[in-house]
């Protein structure tokens, strides 16, 4: 029998599920049998054509600074929650920092109060492995070994959000699982301003434009293919020796930047290359690796889409979407 069977029958809310994670997310849920998968979100960074259409999810457009919105899907009683809706990105933190506060702070405490009230079974945060960890972390990145010398907004509020859950933990036994994301990529990201380097690349590369890198191309970064990182999600929320810990989701391997462009400039066609251009002032960390043993341990957690593999079919979803992303796509 599959652990994954518990979420069959059940009500699980996910915020921000119209997003690349949160979308692929749900639509597992859904086919594993839940009852209802309720999708909380503004979309303020995703789009309808993008949300699963089977017929046990139900999309509500909604905020979680919203009360009346949180009463209304706290009133379905799910069962379990993941909390995945934030303001995201280091960049639009630094533009909007109250806004970033107030979304990825008094945001995922509401959702707490209201969890807490109608005794979930389950509460997983999605936190940020490249955003807890500093220049004063040793690689590859623990657990323990988190920073409170941060270089953004965004990495100050998502350690935040970790600071409120064990608060509810401790405080009320909350069963809260934190998960920490390195460089998640996969189908479902429509690219724009203040998206993440693959979506938008592709999206640069497949309307022949030179690929801009920030830096010389030798950094690297953790990418995660996001069926990997939905795979750890599930798990969380039902491994009993995962409540009240804080679990890296990455992929346990570096790619540099300059390869990566490189892969995609050869998947599409793109004959104008690379630009570099000069690093942004916050982007301190050159390399990011993640150790994922306590993954391993506690979840039997095993990335299985290769890096290669995995930009192969953010291609071939980018190709099937074409008309969606190239009308949405927000720069």
């Amino acid at each position: 029998m599959s652990k994954y069977n518990e979420y069959q029958d059940k009500t699980i809310l996910v915020t921000g599920g119209a997003g690349c994670v949160g979308s692929n997310l749900t639509r597992k849920l859904a086919e594993l049998g839940a009852e209802k998968v309720i999708i909380l979100d503004n979309m303020s960074s995703a789009y309808e054509w993008n949300v699963p259409t089977n017929e046990n999810v139900e999309l509500i457009q909604g905020d979680i600074l919203d009360d009346e919105e949180l009463k209304r899907v706290f009133k379905m009683k799910p069962d379990y929650v993941f909390h995945l809706a934030a303001h995201f990105a280091n960049q639009n933190s630094v533009d909007n920092p109250e806004t970033d506060l107030m979304v990825n702070g008094i945001g995922i405490l509401k959702v707490l109060q209201y969890a807490q009230l109608t005794g979930v079974e389950r509460f997983v945060y999605s936190s940020s492995g490249c955003g807890v960890y500093g220049l004063d972390s040793k690689m590859p990145f623990e657990e323990h070994d988190i920073s409170i010398s941060l270089h953004t907004p965004y990495q100050v509020t998502k350690l935040l959000g970790e600071l409120y859950t064990n608060y509810f933990h401790n405080l009320y036994d909350m069963p809260i699982v934190n998960a920490r994301f390195f460089n998640v990529f996969g189908p479902g990201e429509v690219p724009g301003k203040y998206r993440n380097v693959i979506p938008n690349f592709f999206y640069w590369s497949m309307t022949k434009q030179a690929l801009p890198i920030t830096g010389d191309g030798t950094e690297t970064r953790d990418w995660t293919f996001v069926g990997d990182i939905v795979n750890g999600l599930l798990s969380m929320g039902v491994e009993e020796e995962a409540i009240g810990e804080a679990i890296n989701l990455g992929s346990g391997k570096d790619h540099r930047v300059i390869d990566m462009a490189n892969k995609v400039n050869q998947l599409t066609g793109n004959e104008e290359g690379i630009a570099y251009v000069a690093r942004r002032n916050w982007d301190a960390k050159t390399k990011l690796l993640s150790s994922i043993d306590k993954a391993k341990d506690i979840l039997g957690y095993k990335p299985t889409v290769s890096f290669d593999d995995g930009l192969e079919r953010v291609y071939g979803w980018f190709t099937d979407n074409w008309e969606d992303i190239e009308r949405d796509a927000e720069f």
